[in-house]
């Protein structure tokens, strides 16, 4: 039976466009009639030019046919959050103060998503700012859910199958967050592994890149093609990035030792991503320690705030200061906190961030991962928020790589993700850590 292109992930497409079974343009001409069929009530899209789209897959089609050189997303469509400066597409970021705001040049992640042969299928929504005021966007699984944010159309987009790749960023949770509501991969490598030029700077410290996704193996393509130094970005690293897809494909030498915190906000946890967890822990017996760690390291919560509200109220100072009328209710009273923050209190903060690197760069010595929550559990209701980002916050601030698992369910049926956390630098082993994760919890399953 033929499976409809927008079905397929991005890796399948590739090996079907490569045989000729599909065409670049059959792919996004799919994906565009999924948009149309879903996104009224999804909404995860804020510019989507269907001439556009068809135009790149053409020109893709054209130079696959022809015997050019190919790249490594070649004809596959990617959504971009709609704080990534796009020439040629409006970035509007989430706010009526930037309507119609229309960049002269593409971030580095864009230019790079181009010379992968990537289609731009357009701009998914995000929140205002790229902080936590919600967006109009719906969980794909439940319209009277959150998708989450700031990335809630990115995450949303490819969880209701509109394409098979996006792209979006995350200053405390706001990748994996939305992933785990939403029922995707999603993975936020190493801080400074892919470039921030040209995208929206709410937090020059906090600010990260990450990706969404169906499989480990689209999520390692998608960060191979986009990847790498670059000089723009203060924090770039000057080194070779991990190869996430030889990491996400090879089998682990000898099984891992994963590591689990009882963190005192471990409470907020819900009753089904609790048992969910502990199930997972039982399957794996002895090969997680679960640790009481000291209190220092659930204090890093109020570290990360402290970074990131101090930063966010100086970097959009002009912004804010111009269209203060504009600004929503729930982002005014973190800007006049963030106000507050004298210039001590965030220079003791950043020396705490940089010891908590310095904390989990030790501990992985003796450990692959981290097991831990993605989220709290399923999405809150809509209108409720955009869910608690504090299972991602820890990590965020220390800029290890996360990458959260589709593989809970709640008590509603919603999904709810499981996150693995691994070392500075080693990405590529956390994605074989992920890959291993999947594998023997599955096998355990079919055990059953």
């Amino acid at each position: 039976m033929r499976i409809e292109p927008y079905k397929l992930s991005a890796a399948e497409a590739l090996e079907a466009m490569s045989a000729g079974r599909l065409t670049s343009v059959q792919l996004v001409q799919s994906c565009l009639d999924r948009i149309a069929e879903t996104d009224g009530s999804i909404r995860a899209w804020v510019h989507l030019d269907p001439d556009s789209a068809l135009a790149q897959a053409t020109e893709a089609d054209r130079r696959r046919k022809a015997g050019y050189a190919l790249g490594a997303l070649h004809g596959v469509p990617v959504g971009l959050k709609d704080i990534i400066d796009t020439a040629g597409m409006p970035t509007q970021r989430g706010t009526p103060i930037f309507a119609g705001r229309q960049p002269d040049a593409d971030a580095r992640v864009v230019e790079l998503l181009r010379a992968a042969g990537a289609v731009i299928l357009g701009k998914t929504v995000t929140t205002e700012l790229a902080f936590m005021h919600p967006s109009e966007t719906r969980n794909p699984h439940n319209h009277n859910h959150s998708p989450g944010g700031s990335s809630s159309g990115a995450a949303a987009a490819v969880g209701a199958l509109q394409v098979p790749l996006a792209v979006g960023t995350q200053t405390n949770g706001s990748v994996i967050r939305p992933a785990s509501f939403c029922g995707t991969f999603g993975f936020k490598p190493t801080r400074g592994v892919i470039s921030r030029a040209g995208v929206l700077q709410t937090s020059i410290t906090l600010d990260q890149v990450g990706c969404f996704a169906r499989s480990l193996a689209d999520i390692a393509l998608l960060t191979d093609a986009i990847s790498g130094y670059d000089q723009r970005d203060t924090v770039s690293l000057a080194y070779p990035a991990p190869h996430m897809s030889v990491g996400q494909a090879q089998d682990v030498p000898v099984p891992p030792d994963l590591a689990w915190f009882d963190l005192p906000f471990n409470d907020r946890l819900s009753d089904a991503a609790r048992e969910g967890l502990d199930a997972i822990m039982d399957v794996l017996g002895e090969r997680v320690l679960r640790m009481t760690p000291a209190d220092t390291l659930s204090n890093l919560v109020a570290v990360q705030a402290r970074i990131h509200e101090y930063e966010f109220s100086r970097h959009l100072s002009d912004t804010f200061e111009e269209h203060w009328d504009q600004i929503s209710d729930t982002l005014k009273p973190i800007v006049t906190r963030g106000r507050l923050i004298g210039q001590s209190e965030y220079e003791d903060a950043l020396a705490v961030k940089i010891s908590a690197e310095k904390f989990f760069a030790d501990f992985f010595l003796e450990f692959d991962a981290i097991l831990a929550p993605a989220a709290a559990g399923e999405a809150p209701v809509f209108g409720g928020g955009t869910g608690d980002p504090i299972f991602c916050t820890l990590w965020t601030l220390a800029g290890l790589p996360c990458v959260t698992l589709p593989l809970l369910v709640g008590e509603t049926g919603l999904p709810i993700g499981v996150q693995l956390i691994g070392a500075a630098e080693k990405d590529d082993r956390l994605l074989r850590t992920a890959r291993w994760l999947q594998t023997t919890l599955a096998t355990a399953a079919a055990e059953n």
